[in-house]
């Protein structure tokens, strides 16, 4: 290792075990492997590994409605990720899973230290109990009326409609979300994790520069109100690990969860004879850790993880970078418009690097949700590497390989233009240290542009007609040829594949410091074609089979990492007549202002015109939708529904919407040609 060579351990958020990776996951596995690529480039030693979370009350009931062992579910699943991932080119050193021997191991002896260290405490807690499936239930499979308005079919911790925050024992007529059975309040010992105990340094450690200003300023929240023990048990049934000394008592999917990042890095350094487990995680370790995750699981990584490993005597994370969500054409992806894109139909219709450098194009090392408008995605990866970065080796490659053998010249026709190209190394490799991606794309843009505009004013091709010439064309062509260089040298961590074929054209191998050389005198080989445009057909053909891809898990639980327990398998409601059903006026609804509600965690305030009049109406969808992305749209609502008298305001109606509660809350949207008023039959 040299004396700059850093050491440097990246992962990312576990995508969890019950479903398929989808666009919307992409982007943080492109955005950490685009990272770990450049600092490979440069030299340094940089190990990237990931794993399955595969944990928990969703994956245990998955598992049983499929009618097979969770370990056969979470090991196919394993394979399908593992494919799809290395198909878009993620170069993970390591990729694991959670049900592992090494993660029950590091998990117990993080747990024994912390246990030790006098940060675990037992105490007596009343819980709802499923009699029928014998367990007991987390909050969000418990639903029933809302204590605070009487809103019905609400979780066990929160209503979508007032926005109040309860605990499951305070539900009006509860019912299992399992089995419908009504749950018993039974007492069960839980242990739990002295958060309180590491206020101080937690206040310390986010503020330190290890965390993004605006998480740091959000975790402010988490501080005034006064960190809580954290519960970090749970009762059998459920599918982890058992708790030592504690039988029936299962670590809760959240403590055994990030452990996975180190487990999955033991693993790796046990294939190995030259890396050791702890020069990376001991407490006094000089190598570099870095977590990418997504912005909604956060506070796990930046309070409980931090603790954990504080307590345990492990080191803690050298940053937490935080990325934001997924939109498709404006809008949170659709399974009916054919953008809720799984990466597999992805696959079967577009290149992989069209995605990773439009990613690549847009991400800043803010958190800020990112639109993959699919118009801009065609245009832009046509306009940008075909139209301006290809385009500058097939003008000049059939020159030097037709009429010089395929040698460069010796001669460097534009020394400071070329110094300029080199220059831009330092610059270019400060934006991608700092993740400032889209500012790097649009640099070597810029050197694109500068390279198109020296050929056109040259045009090799009116020299190439007169004999006297051919020293200005070898000259120009190749000087074309080492800006083209230059421009893939610096684009190898977006887009690796095209780089590979570029450095086969070029009889070449890159480093990032390979920018300051040049191949005078140099064999390349013919031309071949190296990325085609995006064709708008195949766009088309994977929108449509988007709409009837099967993904039965993705849509339940499919956030990276994001244990969520709110994965249920709901009983039919009981049946009801035609005569019932035929009251209800349902009717398309053109949402023409949405607002948040002040005080409300959950609520939007919609302004809905129904054709002859508007409403107003508060729809417990703020976890899901921004008042922007709605505005405009058109919906479903019950139009005949008894106005209803909340603390917000009066509520004229109930817009329609599905899904299993979060940011996955789907609202109904008719076809573009319905129109406000409109009966929906």
């Amino acid at each position: 290792m040299t004396a700059t060579q850093r050491r440097i351990l990246v992962t990312n958020a576990l995508p969890y075990a019950n479903g398929p990776i989808h666009i919307g996951h992409l982007l943080g596995y492109i955005q950490a492997d685009i990272w770990v690529r450049f600092q490979r480039l440069k030299g340094h030693e940089c190990h990237f590994v990931c794993a399955d979370d595969a944990h928990g009350t969703p994956i245990m009931l998955k598992a049983q409605q499929l009618g097979i062992s969770p370990e056969a579910m979470i090991d196919a699943m394993n394979s399908e990720h593992q494919r799809d991932f290395a198909d878009f080119s993620v170069s993970f050193d390591n990729y694991h899973s959670t049900h592992s021997p090494e993660n029950k191991e590091l998990a117990t002896l993080i747990y024994t230290r912390l246990r030790e260290n006098g940060f675990i405490h037992t105490r007596v807690i009343e819980q709802l109990y499923d009699p029928e499936r014998e367990m007991f239930l987390p909050d969000r499979f418990v639903k029933g009326d809302c204590p605070s308005c009487g809103a019905v079919d609400q979780y066990g911790d929160n209503c979508d409609v007032c926005g109040a925050t309860y605990s499951p024992t305070e539900l009006k007529n509860p019912r299992s979300a399992v089995s419908g059975a009504t749950p018993e309040l039974r007492e069960s010992e839980h242990y739990f994790f002295d958060l309180p105990a590491f206020g101080d340094m937690l206040k310390a450690w986010t503020r330190s520069g290890s965390l993004q200003p605006e998480m740091a300023n959000k975790l402010n929240e988490w501080f005034e109100q006064g960190l809580q023990q954290w519960d970090i048990s749970r009762d059998k049934p459920y599918f982890g690990f058992e708790i030592p000394d504690a039988p029936g008592k299962y670590f809760y999917v959240w403590l055994d969860a990030p452990i996975g990042y180190m487990s999955s890095f033991k693993n790796f350094c046990d294939q190995r004879d030259d890396l050791e487990f702890e020069d990376f995680w001991k407490s006094d370790s000089d190598a570099e850790v870095y977590h990418f995750i997504g912005k909604d699981i956060i506070y796990f990584h930046s309070l409980f993880w931090p603790a954990m490993l504080k307590g345990a005597d492990f080191r803690q994370p050298t940053n937490v970078w935080a990325h934001g969500f997924i939109t498709v054409n404006g809008t949170k992806m659709s399974k009916s418009k054919g953008t809720f894109i799984m990466a597999r139909t992805y696959l079967d219709h577009l290149d992989p690097e069209y995605l990773r450098y439009y990613f690549a194009a847009k991400l800043t090392s803010r958190i800020d949700d990112l639109d993959l408008n699919l118009t801009d995605f065609a245009q832009r990866v046509n306009a940008d590497l075909v139209g301006k970065v290809v385009n500058i080796a097939s003008r000049c490659a059939g020159f030097i390989s037709k009429k010089f053998n395929g040698q460069l010249s010796a001669n460097i026709a534009e020394p400071d233009m070329l110094a300029d190209f080199q220059q831009a190394a330092d610059t270019l490799a400060d934006a991608y240290e700092q993740r400032e991606f889209s500012r790097a794309m649009r640099d070597i843009m810029k050197l694109a542009d500068r390279a198109n505009e020296y050929i056109a004013v040259k045009e090799p091709w009116q020299l190439a007609k007169h004999e006297d010439k051919a020293q200005e064309v070898h000259d120009v062509c190749s000087m074309g040829i080492h800006l083209f260089r230059l421009i893939m040298i610096y684009l190898t961590p977006v887009v690796p594949n095209l780089a590979a074929s570029a450095q086969e054209f070029l009889n070449d191998e890159f480093r990032w410091d390979s920018a300051q050389t040049t191949l005078t005198n140099h064999t390349i080989n013919k031309f071949k074609p190296l990325m085609q445009r995006v064709p708008t057909e195949k766009i088309d053909a994977m929108l449509d089979a988007s709409k009837t891809a099967t993904a039965p898990a993705a849509q339940a639980a499919d956030t990276a990492n994001t244990a969520n327990e709110a994965v249920a398998i709901e009983p039919l409601a009981e049946e009801i007549e035609f005569p019932d059903f035929a009251k209800v006026d349902l009717r398309v609804a053109k949402i023409v202002n949405a607002e948040a509600v002040e005080g409300a965690d959950k609520l939007l305030k919609l302004t809905l015109d129904i054709g002859s009049e508007t409403r107003q109406v508060f729809a417990g969808i703020k976890s899901a939708y921004t008042p922007e992305q709605l505005i405009g749209q058109l919906t479903v609502m019950v139009a005949n529904l008894k106005p209803r008298k909340m603390r917000f305001g009066l509520s004229e109606g109930m817009v329609l919407a599905a899904g299993p509660g979060g940011k996955e809350i789907y609202i109904l949207n008719p076809h573009d040609g319905a129109l406000p008023g409109q009966r929906v039959m």
